[in-house]
């Protein structure tokens, strides 16, 4: 399929840093497992920074879904739980997704958040639209796929797979739908990586932290620490990597995620990274500065309650 070209020029300067307060919706698989949860937190206590102006639900199939389609619609209930614990009104915020992952170019996933989508990246406006995805990515895959000009106009920050030096690439975001996340690397949309392993798998929290600063601020503290903790049965000497956070942390202070430019990688069948220092621009993520972003969502689960 022939994308839309994007001016280098225009790449980089998209790909710079964001400053201040930012547009940006949330796609996630709320309900894959707890993280996502916490991002979803993390997003809508940051309104300095983060002007979120609608959360997706994503596809998912593991241990705790039938199918791609029953993912998507509990992380869609998932996220009803979590705005109701803030008092967030969900009509015309929240959207359902995908009810499969993608598996032919010719046939987009259309949803109510491909649409919208769709219609708030069209929409006229200066700023770029940050579209923060922390789950498999067919959501924006068909997006693209469907009306491939948004990619002019939006910035999307990815968590998925894994750093381009190591050997696979088999993370469960990426390796969910593989075809989804071919698309949006070589669609050329101005893209940020955040790599699993080795970067935000740097994430961990535990049980006595969530106790200590989590617990007792308010219903949705409670609630996300009592998750965390039916999470794993012996809590012993154990943590948790809170992953989904690195996406929220980038954009409210890029420097507690430090990044630098790169060419896209190709992925392969083998599910592996391969190199062409033709391809176009991205900015992936080399760290996290863990301190600094948990100690931000504490603070601010701290002054809402």
């Amino acid at each position: 399929m022939k994308f839309p070209t994007i001016p280098e020029y225009q790449r980089i300067q998209n790909l710079q840093p964001p400053e201040g307060s930012v547009r940006m919706i949330l796609d996630t698989d709320t309900y894959n497992e707890i993280d996502d949860q916490f991002a979803v937190v993390h997003a809508l206590l940051s309104p300095d920074e983060l002007n979120v102006e609608a959360i997706y639900a994503a596809p998912f199939h593991n241990n705790r879904s039938k199918d791609a389609e029953d993912g998507m619609v509990k992380s869609f209930d998932e996220i009803l739980r979590l705005l109701s614990f803030l008092n967030v009104e969900s009509d015309g915020f929240a959207f359902r997704g995908s009810t499969a992952f993608l598996s032919n170019i010719d046939s987009p996933v259309e949803s109510d958040a491909t649409t919208d989508l769709i219609n708030r990246a069209l929409s006229d406006s200066n700023e770029p639209l940050y579209v923060v995805a922390i789950g498999a990515i067919t959501n924006v895959a068909s997006a693209i796929l469907i009306e491939p000009e948004i990619i002019k106009n939006i910035v999307v920050v990815w968590l998925g797979g894994n750093p381009l030096y190591w050997p696979h690439t088999r993370e469960i975001n990426l390796a969910q739908d593989v075809l989804g996340a071919r698309v949006v690397l070589d669609s050329g949309v101005p893209f940020v990586h955040l790599p699993a392993r080795g970067v935000v798998s740097h994430l961990l929290t535990t049980v006595s932290e969530m106790e200590r600063y989590v617990q007792g601020r308010g219903r949705i503290g409670d609630y996300l620490v009592e998750i965390f903790k039916e999470y794993h049965q012996d809590h012993y000497a154990w943590s948790k990597v809170i992953w989904d956070i690195s996406a929220t942390a980038y954009l409210i202070n890029s420097n507690w995620v430090p990044t630098e430019i790169v060419h896209t990688p190709i992925l392969t069948d083998a599910i592996t990274w391969s190199f062409d220092n033709s391809r176009h621009l991205m900015r992936i993520a080399t760290g996290v500065n863990r301190d600094a972003i948990f100690r931000d969502l504490f603070e601010k689960l701290e002054k809402s309650s």
